[in-house]
C-alpha cells in the first residue's frame, strides 16, 4: 500500500489568506495543514508517500518537510501539477510512483480525529475495486453526496441541490491500480476539471466500490469558517490529550 497527498489548487475559496502561499501551508492550531494528512497516512502504516501540488509555493513544501524524517519516514516524494485541472488529473499524476500497487489518497485539506488504519486494512484484503469513506454532516450539498442501498452505494452525485443522504465522500479514497485507467477515459466536467467523482461512479458501475463510515469527527478546511473550525477541534483534541481542560475561548459571549 502507497500513500499520496493530493495538495495542489490555488485555494480561492480562502480568499486573500491564499493570496502568497498555498492553503495547505496555512496553520491549523499549531502546526501547518499539510502535516495532519501526512501523519494520518503514517499512523495508518504507510510509509511510501508522494506529494502532489503545484503553483508558486512548491518549493515550500520541500523546505518544510524535507525527506519527511520528522514523520519517521526515510523518503518523502514529490510531482508538480501545472494549473487546477481537478483531482482526478493530480491523480493522474501519480501513476509512475503507484507502480500497480494499491494507494490510499488523502486530499491535503481533510483533518479526521481517529486514526483510519483499519479502513486501509480493510481494503488491503479486498480482492480489487476501491473504497470511499463517508461521513453524515449537515451541509452535504457542499461534497459528493452518496446514495445507498443498505451496504451498497448505488451513486454519487456531485453537489446536488436536493441530496438524496446526508452521507458525503470525504476525501479519503482507497483505489487498485485501474484507476488510471479510468482516468484516461474521463472527459472535463463543466466546471473544466477532472472529477473524482466520475473515477467513484466508473467503480461503482463495475460493482467494485466499498464504503466505510468514518468514525470520530473529520473536517475539510477549504473555506475560512471550516479553517477556523478545524483549528479549534484540533486544539481541542490536542488539550485533551494532554490532560488539559479545554477553557472558553476569552472572546466569548457571557
Amino acid at each position: 500500500m502507497k500513500g499520496v497527498i493530493l495538495a495542489g489548487g490555488l485555494g480561492k475559496r480562502l480568499g486573500v489568506l491564499t493570496r502568497i502561499t498555498n492553503k495547505h501551508l496555512l496553520p491549523i492550531y499549531d502546526r501547518p495543514m499539510i502535516y495532519y494528512p501526512l501523519k494520518t497516512l503514517v499512523e495508518a502504516g504507510i510509509s511510501e508517500i508522494l506529494l502532489v501540488t503545484g503553483g508558486n509555493n512548491a518549493g515550500d513544501f520541500l523546505r518544510l518537510l524535507g525527506n519527511g524524517e520528522e514523520f519517521g519516514l526515510k523518503h518523502l516524494n514529490y510531482t508538480y501539477q501545472r494549473g487546477e485541472g481537478g483531482i482526478a488529473e493530480a491523480l493522474s499524476l501519480t501513476e509512475h510512483f503507484a507502480a500497480g500497487d494499491q494507494i490510499t489518497v488523502m486530499l491535503g485539506d481533510n483533518i479526521v480525529e481517529q486514526s483510519i488504519k483499519r479502513y486501509v486494512d480493510h481494503f488491503v484484503q479486498q480482492d480489487k475495486g476501491a473504497k470511499i469513506l463517508l461521513k453524515a454532516v449537515e451541509d452535504p450539498w457542499r461534497f459528493g453526496v452518496a446514495e445507498l442501498n443498505g451496504p451498497h452505494i448505488v451513486g454519487i452525485e456531485e453537489k446536488p441541490k436536493t441530496p438524496k443522504s446526508s452521507y458525503i465522500v470525504t476525501g479519503i479514497y482507497m483505489y487498485d491500480s485501474q484507476v488510471f485507467d479510468i482516468i484516461r477515459t474521463l472527459k472535463p466536467s463543466g466546471r473544466g476539471e477532472m472529477e473524482i467523482t466520475d473515477v467513484n461512479n466508473a467503480y461503482i458501475r463495475q460493482r467494485q466500490m466499498t464504503y466505510d463510515t468514518l468514525e470520530g469527527w473529520w473536517t475539510d478546511a477549504g473555506l475560512p469558517e471550516t479553517l477556523y473550525r478545524a483549528a479549534t477541534l484540533v486544539r481541542t483534541r490536542t488539550m485533551q490529550q494532554g490532560g488539559v481542560s479545554v477553557p472558553e475561548p476569552l472572546w466569548c459571549e457571557r
